[in-house]
């Protein structure tokens, strides 16, 4: 027997870059056959949840839109009910730009008339997005990011994520920003298990960060399981005040794991 519900990140978790990790078609279909319920969890705010699961079903795990959830996605609907109309600047990339749009919030021209600065992955960052966010958030301007993590895992590389830009913002600002929408935020929690309709107690969050994937788990009163195939070695393991349930060195051991843990 298997747990109810696992919640999967994706990126060096399930695969990495282009290529899925060993072992992850032959856990998910496992996983599909016991009848579990499956939600794959990202904080990648520069793809929507159509191209996740495009993504994935090209890969070899065939996946539709309502299997993933995403940080760009929670955005939004959590900006829909907290800050409706709201004029938003975005330091971000054209996907998030285009999510927020259609679903009718109004992109800001001048840091004095901005609601909003959302702080995202931007690998088109500039001084002027810097400038403006500043400006704007000294004006009074809510200041909010759709994830929390520094770098996100390529093959052989690690790009600048949106943790370095929210801190950027912190030391010119002096105080924190107002808040952070992804993983492991309280409001990423609520809109994951919303969408799963399964109790934390009966799920399992597997991903390779202590601080976003097992962080979230371990508020959310899940059980979690830690895979080294991303950003987490054993000696961050052993630094770390996050511990969790399971440290798996290749995701294909998850199938180890019983319902007798639960």
């Amino acid at each position: 027997m298997w747990f109810e519900g696992y919640i999967f990140d994706l990126d060096g978790t399930v695969y990495l870059g282009e290529s899925l990790l060993p072992g992850a078609i032959q856990v998910i279909s496992a996983l599909r056959e016991a009848k579990a319920r499956i939600v794959f969890l990202s904080n990648k705010p520069i793809q929507t949840t159509v191209s996740f699961a495009e993504k994935l079903t090209r890969l070899g795990i065939p996946t539709v839109p309502e299997d993933v959830v995403n940080s760009s996605q929670a955005t939004v609907q959590y900006l829909l009910k907290k800050m409706p109309g709201a004029r938003v600047f975005v330091i971000g990339e054209p996907s998030l730009i285009h999510e927020l749009t259609e679903a009718g919030f109004q992109m800001a021209e001048h840091p004095k008339q901005t609601d909003l600065v959302l702080v995202s992955l931007d690998r088109g960052l500039t001084y002027e997005k810097i400038h403006f966010g500043y400006h704007a958030a000294k004006n009074g301007a809510c200041i909010m990011a759709t994830n929390p993590d520094l770098v996100c895992p390529m093959p052989g590389d690690e790009i600048v994520d949106a943790g370095a830009i929210i801190a950027a913002l912190e030391a010119l600002l002096g105080r924190p920003i107002d808040g952070v929408i992804g993983k492991p935020s309280p409001i990423m929690i609520q809109t994951v298990l919303e969408h799963m309709q399964i109790s934390p107690q009966a799920c399992l969050m597997v991903g390779d960060r202590l601080d976003t994937d097992i962080a979230m788990g371990v508020a959310a009163g899940m059980q979690t399981a830690l895979v080294l195939t991303g950003v987490t070695d054993r000696e961050m393991l052993k630094r770390s005040s996050f511990h969790p349930d399971f440290v798996l060195e290749r995701l294909e051991q998850l199938l180890e794991i019983g319902r007798e843990h639960v």
